[in-house]
Formats: C-alpha cells, structure tokens, sequence
C-alpha cells in the first residue's frame, strides 16, 4: 500500500535528520510521498528535492508556519507552492523579518538570565541563511539545561521573545494571499494542541474552523500522530461539513521527539493514504495563476 507524511521537521528547524537525510529515511521505510514542512523556512527544500528526484520519492514542498489569530498563535502547513513565485517571496519576506528580528538582543538576554550564550558561541548553530532562534535552540540543547526541547522553549527562548515584544508573526489572510497566489493550500496542523484550538469547547472550535476557513483556509489534519479517538472524529466531521481539503503528517522530529516515526506516527499508528496526496496535488493544481 502507498502511504505518504505531509507534516515533518528537519535540521533546518527543529529536527534532527539532515533534508537528505529525511528523503533517504522515507525510501528506506518504503513512504511513496512526502513534504519537508519546517518551522517558517524553506532551506532545506531544495535539498530534499534534489535527494528525493535522485532516489524516486515523491515530494512537495512545504513549510510549517506561526500565524496570529485573535490572541492565540496557530501552526499552519503550506503545501504546494512555487517557491519562485513573487507572491510566495512576499509572504515569505515578512516571515523571515519576524523570524530573525533583533536576535542577537535574544542571545544578550538570555545570557543576562545566566546562561553561558554568546553570538559567537551561537553562529555555528545557523544551518540557514541568517541567524534566527531555531539556531539558538540547537546552541541550548548542547548545555542539557531542561530534559525536552519543548522545556527548553517554554523556559529560556519564548519568555525572552516576548519579553522583547518579538512574538510577531503573519495573519491569516496575509499567508493565504501568499500562499494561494504561488499556487498552493493552506491547512490547519495539530488543532487539538495549545499551538491550536485546545481550551475550546467543540462548539468553540468549529467557530474557529468556519471562521478560519472563510479567510482563506483550506483545509485541516484529519491524520496526526497523537489525535485521541474523539479527536479523529472531530476532525473527520469538520473537513466533511465545510468541504476541507483533508491533510495529515507524522511531525516527526526525529530524536528531538522521541516515540513519533516517520510516516508511522507512534506505534504504528499511523498510515497515511496516497490518495491525500494526490488531492493536495489537484488542489494546488487548481491554484495555479
């Protein structure tokens, strides 16, 4: 059976699998298609499009991005685009500008809560283009101040980016408009989670939902590696009722997020069908201008 991850994380965020490294782990596992969705950056898409035309995997390109929404931050997979594309540049300008303002003030405060953090000791961290807070993350992980990553977030780098009043990121419509110009969808990543709708009633999230739909939303995860069973269905009815273009991935992190696989989720329980893929392809199809 062919099956597909339209939802997974590199180096060039927060993972730990090189680009090539990511499409050479999906041939081994037999996955017949997936993206490179990471955090806010396209910089490893073109690795891992060169890798994936080398070893005959499928692939489209993706990225994984914060946008604001009534006081709460949601994650929202891009799939599709055309990189090339002046509206994708657009979008992906301010993106980038929210992403890599003043980050150096970012090292100087933290350094300034005890922390042994320099610019230098940070640059060798910047696997991108320019220095951004992924690259002070991978710093922070090498001195084992917390015992996850998500910790390491929680107490060190979002404080300090709030602090500083540097927790911008783009709206909806914004990335929509970028993103449907340069031919591609948008959908919902992981609603259930504090990145998401969680702290909603049912009600309160099909709200949201419709809402975000109507301001240019394609579609949703209907498959996610840790949705409970109420989850599945929820979003199962979500994508049905407002005609949404069903997605789903892994979020593998690699060892960054021990437990979740490639293309299988946590236990297997994950199994993603081409079809999904194949219907993103005719909907960004459809984007094409």
């Amino acid at each position: 059976m062919k099956f597909v991850d339209l939802h997974v994380h590199s180096t060039m965020s927060d993972g730990t699998y090189t680009p090539r490294g990511i499409i050479q782990l999906a041939k081994e596992r037999g996955i017949t298609a997936l993206t490179l969705s990471d955090h806010d950056t396209i910089d490893g898409i073109d690795e891992a499009e060169e890798e994936a035309q080398r070893l005959g995997v499928e692939f489209i390109p993706g990225m994984e991005v914060s946008v604001d929404y009534k006081q709460r931050k949601l994650h929202v997979v891009a799939l599709g685009f055309d990189r090339t594309h002046p509206a994708f540049k657009k979008i992906y300008k301010s993106i980038r500008d929210n992403k890599e303002d003043k980050m150096e003030r970012v090292i100087e405060r933290i350094r300034e809560k005890g922390v042994d953090i320099s610019l230098a000791k940070v640059k060798p961290f910047v696997y991108g283009k320019k220095l951004e807070r992924y690259a002070i993350m991978r710093y922070l992980t090498t001195l084992h101040l917390t015992d996850t990553i998500q910790m390491l977030w929680d107490t060190y780098l979002n404080p300090t980016i709030q602090e500083l009043g540097l927790d911008k990121n783009v709206e909806v419509t914004e990335l929509a408009e970028g993103i449907h110009g340069a031919g591609g969808v948008i959908s919902l990543a992981h609603f259930h989670k504090l990145i998401g709708l969680k702290g909603m009633s049912r009600a309160e999230q099909e709200k949201t939902i419709a809402e975000l739909h109507k301001l240019g939303l394609d579609g949703m995860e209907k498959y996610y590696t840790n949705y409970s069973e109420d989850d599945k269905a929820f979003a199962a009815s979500m994508i049905e009722k407002y005609g949404l273009l069903p997605t789903g991935g892994s979020d593998f992190h690699g060892q960054n997020r021990i437990g979740v696989e490639l293309g299988t989720g946590t236990n297997n329980n994950l199994c993603i069908p081409y079809s999904i893929y194949e219907n993103v392809l005719k909907h960004c199809g459809k984007r094409v201008v």
